[in-house]
């Protein structure tokens, strides 16, 4: 069985919500990082840089949430991708993880990065309901547990932005990220 190392307050409940999703059964370690089990030699060799997430599936180790969200859609996909469909995939991921969240959680970023990120996310969303069209996807799962930690980690006013506001709520409303997620606010 698929296992799935995180903290009780990290990026490993992202996985664990596409996890549900996907409904692929999984075991959940949870590591004390209080305690430092995160740095021990035993978690070192499956994640040498020792953060969470990291996942054991079968013979690979894999870590770094947005390559384990990819990675976790192309092995258990209902239907295989084109070249086309995983890089735009891969361009939603990557952006949440290396642009979406620092310009929105650093502080020093988010007075000028927050227009420039929610308005065009805001135009997506008045047009359709996920990032890709109607279809949820991984990328909705990267994107959408960005934009749901604003109202729980920064109570940020969203009032410029009321189809993000409707997407967040969408996503937050989902069975999957209630029982992954939903329960750290």
């Amino acid at each position: 069985m698929l296992k799935l190392y995180g903290g009780a307050f990290s990026r490993a409940s992202i996985v664990k919500w596409y996890l549900e999703e996907i409904e692929v059964p999984y075991e959940f370690v949870l590591l004390d990082m209080q305690a430092g089990e995160h740095r021990q030699p035993e978690y070192l060799k499956i994640n040498p840089i020792g953060k969470v997430p990291a996942i054991v599936d079968g013979d690979l180790q894999l870590w770094e949430s947005g390559a384990i969200l990819l990675y976790l859609r192309d092995k258990y996909g209902k239907a295989p991708l084109s070249p086309e469909e995983r890089g735009i995939l891969a361009q939603w991921v990557v952006f949440a993880n290396a642009t979406l969240g620092p310009g929105i959680f650093v502080e020093a970023n988010r007075e000028k990065e927050m227009p420039r990120l929610l308005t065009p996310l805001n135009e997506i969303f008045e047009r359709q309901p996920f990032l890709l069209g109607n279809e949820f996807s991984v990328a909705d799962v990267a994107v959408g547990s960005i934009l749901a930690y604003i109202p729980i980690m920064l109570k940020l006013d969203l009032g410029d932005y009321p189809a993000v506001v409707n997407y967040i709520k969408q996503m937050t409303e989902r069975p999957a990220f209630q029982k992954s997620i939903g329960g750290r606010s």
